[in-house]
């Protein structure tokens, strides 16, 4: 999987960045960049984005267990597999940056 790089500006959410759920290990590494005054947090979920009728603000999205309430740079990986990753922004007007890296093998 290619990495990669969303980014938010102000009060937000960006879009949900799937997963694959086959690699084994599933292993996501994390970084979060801010730029002026802004707190995120990093969320993921177990819902189906694929999904015809998702819908991301409808879904159950859940807090990564260190990487919540923040407005410092930041790391953190996910060791077990969850779909999707977003990056939720509900303060500030400055600017946080995701990347996202996803290692393993691709499982048959």
């Amino acid at each position: 999987m290619r990495p990669i790089t969303v980014s938010v500006t102000g009060v937000g959410d960006s879009a949900p960045q799937p997963m694959d759920t086959v690699r084994n290990p599933f292993q996501v590494g994390f970084g979060v960049i801010v730029d002026g005054t802004i707190t995120y947090t990093v969320q993921h979920t177990f819902d189906d984005i694929w999904d015809e009728d998702f819908v991301a603000a409808s879904a159950t999205w859940f807090d990564h267990p260190s990487v919540a309430d923040l407005s410092a740079n930041e790391d953190g990986n996910y060791a077990f597999p969850v779909r999707a990753i977003r990056l939720h922004t509900p303060a500030g007007t400055g600017t946080a940056t995701l990347k996202l890296i996803q290692a393993g093998h691709r499982g048959a």
